[in-house]
């Protein structure tokens, strides 16, 4: 056996994170671990790879048995570790991000640059993962991005690579290509852990699953013998129920977009002559490989980034030129696309980052009443299963995905005609999907417009009654969402022409 944890247990304080927890990995496999949020999938990984310590249990590789207090010290042991949230440089180039802390160097120690450059296209070449190593970081595709940290890993001479939700980001083909590639650096003799909540990915790419709820083992199977519903019950502990779209019904127009453009710059994708209506009763899915113009769309709307023509009107007012605050007190609500950057206050708490936008009509003579507000934040957190310690707890300390449900409950609870959904289900647990799933279609009956921007082409099949497509900033076609399919979407979102 390459790999084995036994026995390990975590604790926080009265939080146990892992309990007597079990893993192995073989040479040449890919063993994925799924759980839900707070599953303690993560926090196992971390102990592989020297981030935590374990308060008890043993690691072997090899055979031998080992401890790490630091990654350095896991990375010698032959164990890589390619993060959900990156760590490049972008203003770097591939090879400088790739050689960092092992850099080639001439005479007197200076970096060669040279030497760097042709390791990494042979490196690339050797395990068919081609890259151009004078391209600068911050100009590569997420997908580039990721071969570049699997890259990385691999100089550093790893022969265990632990993948944490690493198609959190990709796009379909991104998605497709990354297990294309996994598969085939097994044959090479290298071993996978992966972490994800993508069942249909585990299924198509794992040899074994282990399932983690609560800290616990529920179960490790071999793929072959396993499905995705059986795989639901152990994460979630139950069946989950099939969620069934009622009939389309829109009403009057809410969001009104007309001959909207953005002036952009050499990096970013501006937008160009956006004219989009959602009616009351709708939802719209805005599908598009990343930087194609969702974002801009997304902070134009919100009042994050000034309009260079055209008109945005919201229930019936002009909002083109509002403040942000002005904006959601018209009747918008806004499930942001990166919730570290545009949804939390890392340093503020459960509480406080609950209370966001509520905060104003929580108040009586400028005094925000604490109780009304931690009333309201506990049954966000109990309604949507967000795992906190208390509502004192820092978000910080919140895994990623339980921090996107407490957004996701505070967007929801403004009950606002208009949300924007943007990348609702990021990082969120198959349960916690479910849950987010039915209440974007519970405010869509109850009259809510909503615009589900979405890099799940599968979420905008099931939820959108329209699909719009973005390329270089311009909406490339429309489909009726019982007409699309995901070859046609993606036929779009490639630069093809829509079919008359």
């Amino acid at each position: 056996m390459l790999l084995e944890m036994s026995g390990i247990t975590k604790k926080y304080g009265t939080l146990t994170a892992n309990r007597e927890v079990n893993f192995d990995l073989k040479a040449g496999e890919v063993h994925a671990l799924v759980g839900e949020n707070g599953a303690g999938k993560t926090t196992l990984m971390r102990i592989l790879y020297g981030m935590e310590e374990p308060t008890s249990g043993s690691i072997r590789v090899n055979g031998k048995e080992v401890s790490f207090s630091t990654p350095s010290q896991a990375i010698a042991n032959g164990i890589g570790m390619v993060h959900q949230h990156f760590m490049l440089f972008p203003s770097f180039t591939i090879a400088e991000n790739i050689v960092i802390g092992r850099e080639p160097s001439k005479a007197g120690g200076v970096f060669d640059r040279n030497a760097a450059a042709k390791i990494v296209m042979e490196l690339g070449e050797k395990y068919g993962m081609p890259v151009d190593p004078g391209k600068k970081v911050g100009d590569c595709s997420l997908g580039m991005q990721q071969r570049v940290e699997i890259l990385k890993v691999l100089y550093q001479g790893a022969d265990i690579i632990i993948l944490d939700e690493p198609s959190a980001v990709l796009t379909p083909l991104e998605v497709k290509e990354l297990l294309i590639n996994v598969r085939a650096l097994t044959k090479l003799g290298k071993s996978f852990i992966l972490i994800t909540h993508k069942l249909q990915e585990v299924m198509e790419v794992s040899d074994r699953i282990t399932v983690l709820r609560d800290g616990v083992v529920t179960g490790t199977l071999e793929a072959k013998d396993t499905d995705v519903e059986q795989l639901s019950r152990l994460m979630v502990g139950r069946e989950l129920v099939r969620m069934v779209k009622k009939p389309f019904q829109p009403g009057d127009a809410v969001l009104e977009i007309e001959g909207v453009s953005i002036k952009g710059s050499k990096e970013q994708t501006s937008l160009r002559d956006i004219n989009l209506t959602v009616h009351a009763g709708e939802v719209i899915g805005v599908a598009g490989i990343s930087g194609n113009g969702q974002s801009e769309l997304i902070q134009a709307i919100a009042g994050l980034r000034p309009v260079s023509e055209g008109s945005i009107r919201l229930a019936g007012q002009e909002i083109t030129r509002l403040s942000v605050r002005k904006i959601r007190e018209t009747g918008l609500a806004h499930i942001p696309e990166d919730r570290y950057m545009w949804g939390a206050a890392k340093d503020a708490t459960v509480l406080d980052n609950g209370m966001m936008g509520h905060h104003h009509s929580l108040q009586n003579k400028w005094v925000i009443s604490s109780r009304k507000v931690r009333k309201k934040v506990e049954e966000w957190i109990q309604r949507f299963g967000v795992k906190t310690g208390s509502v004192e707890t820092k978000a910080q300390y919140l895994s990623g995905g339980n921090l996107q449900k407490l957004i996701a409950a505070r967007e929801f609870a403004h009950e606002a005609p208009f949300l924007i959904a943007a990348e609702p289900t990021r990082g969120v647990d198959i349960g916690a999907m479910e849950t987010i799933h039915k209440e974007l279609l519970h405010q869509r009956d109850q009259g809510a417009a909503i615009l589900l921007v979405s890099s799940e082409l599968s979420e905008i099949l099931q939820l959108s009654d329209r699909v719009v497509v973005m390329y270089e900033g311009e909406i490339a076609g429309e489909l009726v969402t019982e007409n699309a399919t995901e070859e046609s979407i993606s036929l779009l979102m490639a630069g093809g022409k829509q079919e008359a």
